[in-house]
């Protein structure tokens, strides 16, 4: 190992020391945990990493050394420790701010900086989509899914984005995109006006999806409107520790929405939702935008938390031999960052004609992890073989889900293993309901 580096006072690790020193090494993380229960690693536990953090804190180790980078990195940051923590430990936070720490001195992979620049890049990210959705179109995708590794895996997920619909594609009216806009009797009855965000691989990739999201939430009773000038949410950004771009991402939003004035910031991606209910945290700092930060992440809110204060509406999937069997997995960043866990089996438990099995280890991640499965590839897919098999086990139709990232990666899993089992957003499965079609 390097020589010790002292931490200078200022900085992530310096200024989380308090939390740090929270965790009391007890080991409830350590089942919790789907690193450690794929390498049986002390150091890819949480707690073990928690002290690799503390020594770095307080100089005992460089913050770039390398062996302890190699063990921050294999964390996915699915946050199911703070759910099995007793103590309360923020690991989220600390995760990202070691990782904040280590970026002055070691810049993440080449691979990474690469998908990062073009996330905070608005038009080279609109072109690479666009030459994902033609690929798509083109089968170029399925057909490069059958090949052996990363390259046949990274086409796979992008062939599991295509979804095939019989509904119309277009959202519902909007109402408007600035609180002083005129509304109509529907909006003036409605519960309130929601705006939705629309996403960087929601709207490259699950178009559809978000159009879904708009015709549900009108169907509850919600009135729409829109917020131009949104970009990436800066969640990839804040995970990797590029805490400056993560902060400049979220400014650009919170213009965005406040322009809007829209009572519910409605997101359809819970790595997303995520992080913008933690603007307040990612901005405390910042005199200039703390206050307004906080404002707007208390108006985030999960599409399954809207729909599910709303009732919701009910809706029935159309007759079958036997009602269509539905299983739900919750993605991490809804059940352990935002807690979010009623609202989603809420909404499924509204749809006639579904029944809802059980899965196995339903709050365990499936490897994605915003861009992980990329950058580390054999976890990533340890952590998913153990999906697939409780996939195979629960022996439903369809799983549903709440994130793209997990979308992709289960879709791609299921696609490669040759299972049946399909997966979709939970919107799309309450918006076929409504329209009595099969999903």
């Amino acid at each position: 190992m390097s020589e010790p580096t002292p931490t200078h006072a200022t900085s992530p690790l310096a200024a989380l020391r308090d939390a740090i020193g929270l965790c009391v090494h007890c080991g409830f993380c350590l089942q919790a945990c789907p690193t450690y229960l794929a390498a049986g690693e002390e150091n890819d536990s949480p707690r073990g990493r928690i002290l690799l953090m503390r020594a770095m804190a307080d100089a005992e180790l460089a913050i770039d050394d390398p062996v302890a980078a190699a063990h921050l990195d294999r964390c996915l940051g699915c946050r199911a420790c703070e759910t099995a923590c007793p103590s309360g430990v923020p690991y989220g936070m600390l995760l990202e701010g070691a990782r904040a720490a280590q970026h002055a001195h070691r810049p993440p992979p080449r691979l990474a900086r690469w998908i990062l620049r073009a996330f905070a890049r608005p038009r080279l990210l609109a072109l690479l989509l666009a030459l994902a959705r033609a690929a798509r179109a083109l089968g170029v995708a399925s057909l490069a899914a059958r090949l052996p590794g990363r390259t046949g895996f990274g086409a796979a997920m992008l062939a599991a984005t295509a979804v095939r619909r019989s509904a119309p594609e277009e959202p519902a009216r909007h109402v408007g995109t600035s609180s002083t806009a005129r509304t109509d009797a529907h909006s003036a009855a409605a519960r309130g006006r929601a705006v939705i965000l629309r996403g960087c691989v929601m709207r490259g990739l699950y178009a559809g999806t978000n159009h879904a999201t708009t015709r549900v939430l009108a169907a509850n009773g919600y009135a729409l409107c829109t917020a131009p000038g949104q970009r990436c949410c800066g969640a990839l950004h804040a995970h990797a520790g590029d805490m400056d771009t993560a902060r400049r991402l979220a400014r650009w939003n919170i213009a965005a929405f406040e322009r809007v004035g829209a009572d519910v910031i409605v997101v359809n991606a819970s790595g997303c939702g995520a992080a913008m209910k933690e603007y307040g945290h990612l901005l405390r700092d910042d005199p200039a935008w703390s206050a307004r930060a906080a404002a707007i992440s208390a108006r985030v809110r999960d599409v399954s938390e809207v729909l599910a204060a709303a009732g919701p509406r009910p809706g029935a999937l159309p007759p079958r031999v036997r009602p269509l069997r539905i299983a739900y997995d919750a993605p991490c960043h809804l059940h352990h960052a935002q807690r979010v866990t009623g609202a989603p089996l809420q909404v499924l438990h509204a749809i006639a004609g579904a029944e809802l099995v059980p899965l196995a280890d339903a709050d365990q991640c499936c490897g994605s992890a915003g861009i992980y499965n990329l950058v580390q590839p054999a976890l990533a897919d340890a952590v998913l073989a153990r999906k697939l098999d409780a996939i195979a086990a629960a022996g439903a139709d369809i799983i549903v889900t709440g994130n793209p990232g997990c979308l992709m990666q289960i879709g791609a899993g299921l696609l490669r293993a040759g299972q049946r089992t399909r997966v979709m957003h939970l919107v799309d499965l309450l918006d076929a309901a409504y329209a009595g079609r099969e999903p």
